[in-house]
């Protein structure tokens, strides 16, 4: 089954994304062209893979482990319903969930 996320990436720009169950949020966002480095490749070593969920479907994501929230602290523009796309893995339950790319991302690999 696919999983449709609408992302806005940090101009505002909406794009509509889809993706297999399993899949990271952070891989299909890359798979997009989003400014989302994911430096540590998914290994949440690093926040350069932050975004912020939509305030109806942050509840529907599994807690956030407390490494983390660590992760967090050292990402920009944190809000109370940021993530790391490395650690949301799509499911059914997802489908139509939109995330913002926070206009402070940086993708490196892109300059």
């Amino acid at each position: 089954m696919s999983v449709r996320v609408q992302f806005t990436d940090p101009k505002g720009a909406v794009i509509e994304a889809s993706g297999e169950v399993g899949d990271s949020l952070l891989k299909l966002g890359q798979a997009h062209g989003l400014p989302l480095e994911g430096t540590c490749e998914g290994q949440m070593a690093c926040s350069t893979c932050h975004v912020v969920v939509a305030a109806e479907w942050f509840d529907r994501l599994p807690e956030a482990s407390e490494e983390e929230e660590d992760m967090l602290d050292f990402a920009a523009g944190v809000r109370r319903t940021s993530r790391l796309a490395c650690q949301i893995e799509l499911t059914e339950a997802l489908d139509g969930m939109a995330v913002t790319v926070p206009s402070e991302a940086n993708d490196a690999s892109r300059s």
